[in-house]
């Protein structure tokens, strides 16, 4: 019965369209999507060059990136933390416990994601461009300009990941942002401190607008990736 109550004012306060849990969607949206656009702003080059480059050390690059994928969270947060902390190296521009930490926590986790699984991507595309490349005595940065644009779509569900992957980090966003009411308050750390306190009503909306955008994420990547198999493109 406690959870059909908590559901039922879950409910209530989506479709009263509540100012706290409006306020805390937004600002999750907000820092989601910014850090999602800087880390492919980031990392659709550096996985273009990677794909089409040959250099010493290029194996250990990828290596390293690969290994990227799987880092902790907390460890993220953590070394953000020391970074903007009052005696890191970047302490004087004050960005703990705001927004912007956590845009900065979000961007180097997705990092990673955006530029190996676009240079897997990029990879395959070259490997068939090559001898054109070759031909035409194209630059590197001509390359990635036309694997960018050429694989366009394919990108486009990168991003789907990368932002998916933001939207539900808990670990590294409340070290670097406090979950400050009305400053820093997300959806993930919201649902985490509304459950400890017992308030799941609060708890249950979020919950239920995050999946709704992980459904939306997933449906939106899946015509994607049907569009594209149509149509005889990368996947």
């Amino acid at each position: 019965m406690e959870f059909l109550s908590a559901f039922t004012l879950a409910l209530n306060m989506l479709i009263s369209g509540d100012a706290e849990v409006r306020e805390i969607v937004l600002l999750s949206l907000e820092v989601s999507i910014v850090a999602t656009l800087a880390a492919l702003l980031c990392g659709l080059p550096l996985g273009a060059f990677l794909a089409t480059s040959q250099f010493w050390g290029q194996r250990v690059s990828i290596t390293i990136l690969n290994t990227f994928l799987s880092m902790p969270p907390v460890v993220i947060g953590l070394l953000v933390y020391l970074l903007i902390s009052r005696a890191g190296p970047i302490g004087f521009l004050e960005l703990l416990y705001t927004p912007a930490a956590m845009m900065l926590a979000q961007f180097i986790l997705v990092l990673p994601i955006s530029a190996a699984l676009s240079r897997q991507i990029f990879e395959t595309l070259h490997q068939e461009y090559n001898p054109l490349f070759g031909t035409l005595g194209t630059s590197t940065f001509q390359r990635v300009s036309v694997l960018i644009y050429d694989s366009r779509l394919s990108l486009f569900t990168v991003g789907l990941a990368c932002f998916g992957r933001a939207i539900s980090e808990v670990g590294a966003v409340i070290i670097v942002g406090g979950n400050i009411a009305h400053l820093t308050r997300v959806m993930t750390t919201t649902i985490a401190l509304e459950t400890s306190r017992g308030e799941l009503s609060r708890a249950l909306a979020l919950g239920i607008v995050l999946m709704g955008i992980a459904l939306l994420v997933n449906i939106l990547s899946t015509i994607l990736k049907g569009y594209m198999q149509r149509a005889g493109m990368h996947v």
